[in-house]
Parts: structure tokens; sequence; C-alpha cells
């Protein structure tokens, strides 16, 4: 078994396949609150700058369903997380969903009618034990 910390429904995966062929390789960050609550944000790769302040989730595989073969550089887009919010959320998988309704302004699905949702449970105790040692949270010390 292969444990990840984020994974993607395959309505939000089709989402991501449009705004890549509209913007090219994105990416996201969770957002931690403010104006976009905590939104999942989603933004051309590199124009979000992360720093040691932030923790790398993984990587979700954007790819139709049922391809096969390994997945292309394009098809694997990086999950981000301040590393603030990891240290609350560390327990706890992720799944990027798609829903009807206005998105964040700054996400890239904003004007397409949808937005993009996170979708959380807790990692049960087989699954923390594979995951083992947390990722590097940035500027805070290990849990």
């Amino acid at each position: 078994m292969t444990v990840s910390r984020v994974d993607v429904t395959a309505e939000a995966a089709e989402m991501i396949r449009r705004l890549r062929g509209e913007h090219g390789p994105v990416m996201f960050h969770q957002s931690g609150g403010c104006c976009d609550g905590s939104s999942p944000m989603c933004y051309p790769q590199g124009d979000f700058l992360t720093s040691d302040a932030d923790t790398l989730l993984g990587t979700i595989d954007v790819r139709e369903p049922g391809s096969a073969g390994e997945p292309e550089a394009d098809d694997l887009v990086e999950v981000w997380m301040s590393a603030n919010q990891f240290a609350y959320w560390r327990h706890t998988h992720l799944t990027i969903d798609l829903v009807p309704g206005r998105g964040a302004g700054f996400s890239l699905e904003g004007p397409t009618g949808f937005r993009f949702l996170i979708r959380s449970r807790l990692f049960t105790d087989d699954e923390s034990a594979e995951l083992g040692e947390t990722p590097k949270v940035g500027l805070l010390p290990p849990p």
C-alpha cells in the first residue's frame, strides 16, 4: 500500500486538464484562510512562489482515467500548503474536488462557474505508520 497525503477526483482532474490546456502547467497551494477561506488555489506553475515556509504535500496525477504507462511531467501537479497550516493538517488526507459555484478570485477556475474544494479525512493508524516522518515543515520545529 502506498499512502499519499493528497488526491484528486475525476471531475477536478478534468478541470485541471482544461486549465492546463489554457494556461500551461499548473500547481496548487492550499490557502490558509483570509479572503479565500481555505480553498485550494490553482495557479500557473511558478506564479505562486513557494519558500521554506511552505510544505509540498505531494503530487496529483491528472491524466485521463485508464491512461496506461507512466505519467508525463505535465500530468503531475504539485500541491503545497503553508508550513504553519500543515502543522494542524499533518494527520489528514486531502482530496481536491470540484463543485458548482464561484471560485476564489485568484484561482484559475474562478471564471468557469466551478470551484475547487478540499475534502478531508483523518489518516488511519496504518496509513500514519506507513507515512512515517512528516515532510519538512518549513520554519516550524518537528512535531
